[in-house]
């Protein structure tokens, strides 16, 4: 990689300015620098912005402070909070179903919940700064960190695993490939790392230029893999399954008013019996669709097989209810032409606030509650697990954002021939909120060589191939049909057969360096910030 010196220069001024800057203009510069990088998810996809706002994030960490380590916490945490303001704004629609009941919560879910994730980021920045160096491997250092807290983010206390940096390259299928090979956490690592060594930029020395052509390798080798990739994929490789997906567009706080229950209903059964449904031998409906417990509504069961051919199945998801212990599920269930439900999953990945009140004792008498009322709570299935039913292939029901966890999404023991998403992204209205949702589906196909089906209730519902491709999808907020055809699975990629375990040697491999310069550093303290 060649820069001119004059550019050389311009980025040494740049660096020294930064370093320059005093406490609230730093602050401002890590805050604005997270809302740059919120740019780089849906629906904007502006990923080359996070090779601004990682340099920036650098350059501040680079200068000298009295307390370098807590400088770095508070500048990481700001970053975080205007990355997650920024892309997680949406988060406060959920609020406005119920407005009477949850409004006043609003300004505490877009503060404290951005807050809240942001104190990973803190984590991340002070651990790397603690770790800097003069060198190249500061770089190293930010992504192991940061890499390293995006993972705990995914598993700690359920994990909310929403816009890693690896969905950054959604804007184009070619970016999204490497999930094939180490999944999202392994390409956030790697994102992260190539985002923020145009920093390099501003050092000096044969290690920067080693740095830099490294970088640039590992770049050129990313999208040249993601190209090959697709360029060796067969164009039209169905699997012979004809499918309807009905996409009602039944707004949230309509779904379940009394008045317009029939209204709803005929929605979903009108849809369904639209023109060509002979030719289908998959329906498949989006979460929680039938406004009412299907399983103790035979006539409307029986309605489904008077619109259904006795050879086609309805996957739906429907709220479920065991009366006895008074517990709710929201469930999936398949219906047969008949009327016969033959087979349930319960979702077994609930939403915080939204399914279930964490820390109940302590919420509740600040009047905080969840946002889906139901009589009873909300009880979690099992785990994830394979369906077969008759006349469709095996496949995994994933409802809602149980399709968000990398490397949870299938039976281990049990493969399916496809992923089924079955959501309603209404409560987040027209919002980056679906859009993102999408992005984070396709990456699970990518990542387990299996076309996914989605469903949602107001969009965005999409047939995609299993390289992550849409082959067709339904706008949000429109009312329809999409017919089409089940790609076909491709084999076990290699993250579907190591999971996890490639990011953890990723991580390993790139933190050995960060440990040399560290024990180089403390031999010699002129090598250390």
């Amino acid at each position: 990689m060649s820069f001119s010196a004059e550019g050389n220069r311009q980025i040494i001024d740049l660096r020294e300015r930064v370093a320059a800057l005093g406490p609230w203009p730093a602050r401002a510069l890590a805050l604005a620098a997270g809302l740059l990088s919120a740019l780089a998810m849906a629906p904007i996809f502006a990923w080359p912005l996070l090779a601004i706002a990682f340099p920036a994030m650098v350059f501040l960490l680079d200068a000298p402070a009295p307390r370098p380590i807590r400088r770095a916490a508070f500048l990481g945490w700001l970053f975080g909070f205007g990355f997650f303001a920024g892309g997680l704004y949406w988060i406060g629609f959920p609020f406005t179903v119920d407005s009477d009941a949850h409004a006043w919560m609003i300004p505490f879910a877009v503060v404290l919940f951005p807050g809240g994730l942001a104190l990973f980021y803190a984590a991340a920045f002070a651990l790397a700064r603690a770790a800097w160096t003069k060198g190249p491997e500061r770089i190293a250092a930010l992504a192991v960190t940061l890499g390293g807290l995006e993972y705990l983010r995914g598993h700690i206390l359920t994990g909310f695993p929403w816009n890693l940096f690896s969905y950054a390259w959604a804007g184009f299928d070619a970016g999204l490939q490497s999930h094939a090979l180490i999944g999202a956490y392994g390409v956030t690592l790697l994102t992260i790392a190539l985002a923020a060594a145009p920093a390099l930029l501003a050092d000096r020395g044969r290690a920067r230029r080693v740095a830099l052509g490294l970088a640039a390798a590992l770049f050129v080798m990313h999208l040249g893999y993601g190209a090959l990739r697709l360029a060796l994929a067969d164009p039209d490789a169905p699997s012979g399954e004809t499918i309807r997906i009905v996409q009602p567009n039944t707004p949230q706080n309509e779904k379940y008013v009394q008045a317009l229950v029939l209204r709803n209903w005929q929605t979903l059964l009108e849809l369904t019996r639209r023109p060509g449904l002979d030719s289908r031998k998959i329906v498949i409906w989006p979460e929680a669709a039938p406004p009412f417990v299907l399983s103790e509504e035979p006539v409307a069961l029986e309605q489904i097989a008077g619109v259904l051919p006795g050879d086609t199945m309805l996957l739906t998801g429907a709220v479920r209810v065991d009366r006895a212990e008074r517990k709710v599920y929201n469930s999936f269930h398949a219906v047969s032409g008949t009327g016969e439900i033959v087979a349930t999953y319960d979702k077994s990945h609930l939403v915080p606030f939204g399914e279930y009140l964490p820390l109940r004792s302590y919420l509740e008498p600040l009047g905080i509650t969840r946002l889906v009322q139901v009589p009873g709570d909300f009880k979690e299935g099992e785990s994830v697990r394979t369906l077969s039913v008759p006349g469709v292939p095996p496949f995994s029901p994933l409802i809602c954002y149980e399709i968000i966890f990398p490397d949870a999404v299938i039976e281990p023991e049990n493969r399916p021939a496809f992923l089924l998403n079955v959501t309603d992204d209404s409560w987040f209205a027209d919002t980056s909120g679906p859009r993102q949702h999408l992005a984070i589906a396709r990456a699970r196909a990518i990542e387990e060589g299996l076309p996914v089906i989605r469903a949602a209730n107001t969009g965005i519902s999409a047939i995609i191939d299993a390289y992550g491709r849409e082959r067709v999808s339904l706008a949000y907020d429109s009312e329809g049909i999409i017919d089409g055809t089940l790609p076909s699975p491709l084999g076990p990629t290699l993250y579907a057969w190591a999971g996890d375990w490639l990011f953890a040697i990723l991580w390993l491999a790139m933190g050995v360096p960060v440990l040399l310069a560290r024990r180089r550093g403390a031999e010699n303290p002129s090598q250390r910030h």
